[in-house]
């Protein structure tokens, strides 16, 4: 091998597609085939731009670009349906080196939510906007692109709410309160030829939330963080990452406690957030373009490109 190869820099890629109850059963070979699919599309999207020399960031957005768009995924275009019947939109990224991040919460004319998020982060004195403050801002942004809040129906997704508003007519609860019974996000941690390490998530929510709940997917610390040395973006039971600040702390254990990615990973996702009582998963990614995709549901959607360029996609748990 020539020095030259030796020293070319290292560029790796992870995203997810959400953690939660994914079971062969469910799904027909078509949607696993058209799932895999989308997957290897936005692995596709975003490794483009680290090989061409292209930040974190752009790769991230790129990734997660993919994801939005399709219907297969909660987030975009494949949404979950609130308590009344409207899509209501999270999203976030963060760059490791800078620590900018920029969030949005409860958008629902924004048709990628993850570009208004960069445009929070990139063209406000703010972190996190919500609602209608956000909508405003994206007013002021012509190149967000627009639609009406019926463009991410799709009758998966309204059957889904209509089960949920059955359970809650029955007299079960309308929102998950037991584990494993939610559709995650979409996320993606990239690191590029500058040893930069970016983030992005974005995501529908909760089937049948009530009251404009915001999950973990736009805070800043608890579904979506990045420093230099570490980036992760998680999926799973918003109100417990918030808590034990998941994705900070898998970070800050590397950081500060000099643990590998995947013990850090691994312990907060598998022991503090089901000591807590929630479940879920995450992807990791570190500047030395180690990976980690620790879940404790029946499947979580992933993928990865190593620094070797080595790739996969994934499903379930018995996968990788």
């Amino acid at each position: 091998m020539t020095a030259h190869a030796q020293d070319k820099p290292r560029t790796a890629l992870v995203i997810h597609g959400g953690a939660g109850v994914i079971e062969r059963s469910a799904l027909s070979a078509e949607d696993e085939r058209a799932v895999r699919a989308d997957l290897e599309r936005a692995l596709d999207a975003g490794n483009a731009v680290l090989q061409r020399g292209g930040t974190a960031l752009d790769a991230v957005q790129a990734a997660v670009l993919v994801l939005e768009d399709s219907p297969r995924f909660n987030a975009g275009k494949g949404a979950v349906f609130a308590a009344d019947g409207s899509h209501q939109l999270d999203a976030a990224v963060m760059e490791g080196h800078t620590l900018r991040a920029g969030a949005v919460a409860g958008v629902t004319t924004v048709r990628n939510p993850v570009l208004l998020a960069r445009a929070v982060m990139e063209h406000s004195p703010h972190v996190m906007l919500a609602g209608a403050g956000a909508e405003a801002f994206a007013d002021t942004r012509p190149e967000i692109a627009r639609v009406p809040n019926t463009w991410f129906d799709t009758e998966a997704r309204r059957r889904q709410l209509e089960r949920a508003r059955e359970r809650e007519r029955a007299g079960q609860a309308g929102i998950p309160t037991e584990r494993g019974v939610y559709f995650g996000t979409v996320g993606a941690v990239a690191l590029d030829v500058h040893g930069h390490i970016a983030v992005a998530t974005s995501t529908g929510g909760m089937t049948n939330k009530k009251w404009n709940r915001i999950g973990d997917s736009p805070v800043i610390g608890a579904g979506t963080y990045a420093n230099a040395q570490c980036g992760v973006s998680g999926t799973g039971w918003g109100e417990y990452y918030i808590r034990a600040a998941v994705a900070h702390d898998i970070c800050a254990r590397v950081a500060y406690r000099g643990d590998a990615l995947a013990e850090a990973a691994e312990e907060v996702v598998n022991r503090v957030v089901p000591a807590l009582g929630g479940d879920g998963g995450a992807i990791a990614l570190d500047r030395e373009g180690n990976i980690a995709m620790p879940f404790n549901t029946p499947g979580m959607y992933r993928g990865w490109i190593r620094p070797d360029g080595s790739r996969g996609v994934a499903i379930y748990a018995d996968e990788d």
